[in-house]
């Protein structure tokens, strides 16, 4: 294929065009709180209710919000009959007991990424969301930004031509005190940080045939870092990285025979990309506004629009990638030796 003279048009809609739901937000915390701001300040959606364990937590959220109803009981909030879809932002050990719990009530859900903390218990929220006739789907708000649309429009076409290798970074620092550093919580990166990187790779090259991984501890007892290696069909290779231990470029490479697409820091937020031809000489920049977490208006718009066609999953994210993508986790996870309290209980 002829390398482009320009890049494609993002498909994504206006997320003020969807249809408006009443949400309820189980888990007032950090990302519920930029979950709300990009709700209120780009959408046409209703925060209706909020649940937490912690009732004044609940009731502080609600106040910052204008949310008309908190509760200390996040079955009683999944019951409300004024809530259409709940939103899950606990803790990742608390996905499946708190989607599960919005889903027997008849609510469609929203699950922070990851869905759940394996394979098998997104199965289990899957098969469940099917009997219910509920729409599931993972809040890997990447997957739903309008520069991702551009990215699997130039694969599409074969922009890139083949692609044999994707490299992918995360790392960040957090203190001590972070949820990410407790065993209890399911901590360490891979769960926070690695989705990303597993699911772009997939995203670009699909389910590996071959994982191969490194790891590193960390002081609190959870796993700090991983080093993946995976090898795809057509010997196409995926070098990722993730890390707790401190901040990294969180970039990320597409390369293939025609050309090499690069999304500089922070590859899964919104902000601009370079498509370059591999004679080096010839380029095309998608310039877009790095608005940071505002992009969370596109999955809750995107939601919205697949409650309104009676979607039981998302088109962009269907739930055989987000589980392939837990699948590739843990089988890194199975290597390293990293089980999560849950998984000994059970």
């Amino acid at each position: 294929m002829t390398f482009p003279t320009c890049l494609p048009v993002s498909r994504v809609p206006d997320p003020a065009a969807a249809p408006p739901l009443g949400w309820g937000i189980a888990g007032p915390g950090w990302i519920a709180e930029r979950f709300a701001q990009a709700l209120t300040a780009h959408t046409r959606q209703r925060l209706v209710a909020v649940g937490s364990r912690s009732r004044a937590r609940a009731a502080a959220f609600a106040e910052r919000w204008d949310i008309p109803r908190a509760y200390d009981d996040l079955a009683q909030m999944s019951a409300d009959p004024g809530v259409d879809i709940v939103y899950v932002a606990t803790p990742h050990n608390h996905h499946l007991p708190v989607a599960l719990a919005a889903i027997e009530a008849g609510k469609h859900v929203l699950v922070e990424k990851p869905l759940a903390l394996n394979v098998a218990e997104a199965e289990r929220l899957r098969d469940t969301a099917r009997q219910h006739g509920v729409l599931l789907v993972e809040a890997l708000w990447t997957a739903f930004l309008p520069k991702f649309d551009v990215i699997r429009q130039l694969l599409d076409d074969g922009a890139l031509g083949q692609v044999h290798t994707v490299i992918a970074d995360h790392g960040e620092h957090f203190g001590p005190d972070h949820r990410i550093m407790r065993p209890d919580l399911a901590g360490g990166p891979m769960l926070d940080l690695g989705t990303y990187a597993v699911a772009l790779s997939q995203m670009v090259l699909g389910e590996p045939e071959d994982v191969r991984s490194v790891g590193a501890p960390a002081s609190s007892g959870v796993n700090g870092q991983v080093g993946m290696t995976f090898r795809h069909a057509g010997s196409a290779l995926s070098l990722l990285h993730c890390t707790l231990l401190g901040h990294t470029t969180c970039q990320a490479i597409l390369s293939g025979t025609d050309g090499m697409l690069t999304m500089p820091r922070k590859f899964y937020e919104p902000g601009p990309f370079v498509l370059q031809a591999n004679d080096l000489a010839t380029s095309l920049v998608h310039d877009e506004a790095a608005s940071g977490y505002a992009g969370l208006c596109h999955e809750i718009a995107h939601v919205a629009e697949c409650v309104a066609e009676g979607r039981l999953e998302s088109p962009v994210l269907p739930l055989a990638q987000t589980i392939a993508t837990l699948r590739s986790m843990d089988r890194v996870r199975e290597q390293l030796g990293i089980v999560f309290d849950e998984e000994r209980s059970a």
